[in-house]
């Protein structure tokens, strides 16, 4: 594994791993720390042990900067089971109720899919680790506890129904969403409308926003790629390298050079990240992180 170094002499950038089943992502970072000799490692948002598929690492610098991956979109296969409803809403929980929906197609599914389509809301299960009162709700719900939770705004850009040869009673679903939708929800949602239950069985994250499950790979064969490559998905301003200088030193950058919403990666004219600006409240720009110079 190729490493650029970081401001404390370790590894920095990012590292796209293709998690495999069984491992919690605490699991691979604490791995990853291992493989890469440094602890300055983080991940960009949770997969459960269940699940496979991308993960992405902050190393270093990239710990700074992994709320933006975690905000980007993120892509997902899965399949749910019709008529069983477990309190996880996965295979991995209890079954609490079973319902006769063998007369469901995988018409009837198509045709109340559109309703989890856009701007919608979802109620969070209790195994996630949204915290209530100062407590992750996974905790509470280990303790025998539910409580109240109330919808959170989320958006499903696409959902496609596909069905399962030889097994009537799964469907195969694929979506693109945004960050915090519960994928989860979504199956036992489905199932609650076509007036039963459902949860889901399989759980494999194909993409979070550009990095693929194309280029992710295992935690010891993937490669480091740089703080700008992980940022791609934003847009870029090259600035020169007296602005880089004066970026470094707190400058603010404005509408004549920043246009459009933001986040802006601010790149020097080697192509090496230097900053990320963004808008806040009020619409002014500001800087997010800044990069020291190795």
């Amino acid at each position: 594994m190729s490493r650029r170094r970081s401001d404390d002499g370790g590894p920095s950038g990012f590292v796209v791993v293709d998690k495999e089943t069984g491992w919690t992502s605490h699991d691979v970072v604490a791995k990853a720390r291992g493989v890469l000799g440094t602890r300055k490692v983080g991940h960009s948002g949770t997969l459960d042990p269940g699940a496979t598929g991308v993960l992405v690492l902050g190393v270093g610098k990239g710990t700074r900067l992994l709320r933006f991956i975690t905000d980007l979109e993120k892509t997902y296969v899965a399949e749910a089971v019709l008529g069983v409803e477990t309190d996880s809403l996965d295979a991995d929980g209890e079954v609490t109720i079973t319902h006769d929906m063998s007369g469901v197609t995988i018409d009837d599914v198509r045709a109340v899919a559109p309703r989890f389509v856009g701007d919608i809301e979802q109620i969070p299960p209790m195994v996630s680790a949204i915290k209530i009162d100062g407590k992750r709700l996974h905790q509470l719900a280990r303790e025998g506890k539910e409580v109240e939770r109330k919808p959170r705004p989320v958006t499903v850009h696409e959902l496609t129904i596909d069905e399962v040869d030889g097994e009537p009673d799964i469907f195969r679903f694929t979506t693109r969403c945004s960050s915090g939708t519960y994928v989860r929800t979504i199956a036992a949602d489905i199932g609650a409308a076509l007036g039963g239950g459902a949860h889901l069985r399989y759980l494999r994250r194909t993409a979070i926003g550009s990095h693929t499950e194309a280029n992710a790979r295992q935690l010891e064969q993937a490669e480091l790629i740089s703080l700008a490559d992980g940022l791609r998905d934003y847009p870029s301003v090259t600035i020169d390298d007296e602005t880089v200088s004066r970026v470094r030193n707190g400058q603010r950058l404005g509408e004549d050079v920043l246009t459009g919403g933001g986040p802006w990666a601010l790149l020097d004219p080697a192509g090496e990240l230097v900053a990320v600006h963004e808008r806040v409240e009020g619409g002014r720009i500001k800087p997010a992180v800044v990069i020291p110079a190795d």
